[in-house]
């Protein structure tokens, strides 16, 4: 890895790229400091301070710290992942969305468009409902007029969000590509040294300064340990893959004969890539998040029990084991998801045809409908196995946070992500210096 970079820095076009990449990255931590205005920063600090378990930290960690800090990038790119999920779903509900995505680079140009006025639509709902929740809360600053506090508050976060689409998008083009995931795994990452320097005061130096240097070695150790072990399960299910073997007959064109290659069809182990694990929590931590944006908390009624169970905060406590049914049910939602979102990724009656089409065909397997059903059973546990290896990296964090209560922001999926960005960005890179190499082969 270290030699890639070496190697990309010595080319300018890449070292430019690379360089314009790092300067939008600078802003848009910088932004994440600017206050929003409207907001009694004093006042939402100690509510944040307040809220009961973690159900803001999932959203706190994809944003950066800019939530709790309250800047304009507090929705940050939210909004614009979920209008593209939403938009890659609606493609296969929506025959004029489903002909856009087949018409090649056009098409996409018109499903980007599209993505871009959801976003701003989900930007207005989410900064509107954000704003009727501090009101309600006090934490709006009501020395101005409510409604004109309202209006610059729904407009900053819009703003806000709009704005960093924009910077992932310059990224994409301008920068090292893949924009986007760059900018949420940088929010993600400046996230990790406060976390670590938690996990170093709670275990390490409160045992160092009540003498028991052994137990600090150990804890240290474990912490080590179980950030090595999801590092390379990521890095273990974000290259595995399932390669079918393709064999093509050969063809007689004029007096040639063609075809009679072998290929195969790469089938990734994590398919849907960190999507189910998005999902799954976003699902599970929504209600808690709009019931403490209105002042409704967990309590000891039917409700807040309820919330209490969807609380990850509250998963595998010793204390209180009977919560610890949300985990089952997050696991369900994960391995659900995983194989919805392969399904909608990867058809296996599109790809047997276009094989029959292409008078291609796998060994031992008839063409047409054995063809199908070899690939659907293929593809059932490919992803089963892919689901399996997602969970265990989302819960091992979970499980360590709720048995030694570490408070952390960081886990399983955002892992994920920064493994996932880093390996696809490296790849990006070494292709540019490839294709680079070819142009002056052929100069």
């Amino acid at each position: 890895m270290l030699q890639t970079v070496r190697n990309a820095f010595k080319v300018k076009d890449i070292r430019n790229r690379i360089l314009y990449t790092l300067l939008v990255l600078f802003l848009i931590r910088l932004g994440c400091q600017l206050p929003i205005p409207g907001v009694n920063r004093e006042y939402f600090s100690q509510w944040f301070a307040n809220l009961t378990g973690d159900s803001f930290t999932f959203f706190n960690a994809f944003t950066g710290g800019s939530f709790e800090n309250m800047s304009i990038f507090a929705l940050n790119i939210t909004p614009y992942i979920t209008s593209s999920i939403i938009i890659e779903l609606l493609t296969i509900a929506i025959p004029y969305l489903e002909e856009k995505q087949r018409d090649g680079q056009e098409g996409r140009k018109v499903l980007v468009a599209i993505t871009r006025y959801v976003t701003i639509g989900l930007a207005l709902l989410e900064s509107t409902a954000m704003a009727i929740g501090f009101y309600n809360q006090g934490i709006m600053d009501l020395t101005i007029n409510p409604w004109l506090t309202g209006l610059m508050i729904v407009t900053g976060l819009t703003a806000g969000s709009a704005l960093l689409m924009w910077f992932g998008e310059q990224v994409t083009e301008n920068g090292v590509g893949n924009g986007i995931s760059v900018v949420l795994a940088i929010n993600i990452i400046s996230r990790m040294p406060s976390d670590l320097n938690s996990l170093w005061d709670m275990f390490i130096r409160t045992n160092i300064d009540s003498g028991k240097i052994l137990v600090a070695v150990v804890a240290a150790l474990i912490i080590v340990a179980v950030i090595l072990a999801t590092v390379v399960l990521t890095i273990l299910l974000n290259n595995a893959e399932r390669r079918i073997p393709v064999q093509y007959a050969r063809k007689v064109a004029g007096r040639k004969m063609i075809g009679g290659t072998s290929t195969n069809i790469p089938l990734k182990v994590n398919t849907a890539g960190v999507i189910p694990v998005i999902f799954a929590s976003s699902l599970m931590s929504f209600p808690i998040v709009i019931c403490q944006l209105f002042g409704i908390q967990a309590g000891t009624s039917l409700g807040g029990q309820i919330l209490r169970l969807l609380n990850s905060g509250n998963w595998c406590d010793p204390t209180q084991p009977i919560y610890s049914i949300g985990l089952l049910i997050y696991i369900v939602l994960v391995v659900f998801f995983a194989y919805f979102y392969t399904s909608i990724t990867f058809n296996p009656l599109e790809v047997s045809d276009n094989l029959k089409k292409q008078g291609g065909f796998i060994p031992g397997i008839r063409p047409g409908r054995p063809t199908n059903d070899y690939l659907t059973n293929i593809l059932n546990y490919v992803i089963f196995i892919g689901a399996v290896g997602l969970t265990i990296i989302a819960v091992i964090p979970i499980f360590f946070n709720g048995v030694f209560g570490a408070n952390v922001s960081f886990g399983g999926t955002s892992l994920i992500i920064i493994v996932g960005v880093i390996l696809e960005t490296l790849k990006q890179v070494e292709s540019r210096m490839l294709v680079r190499s070819y142009k002056g082969f052929l100069a």
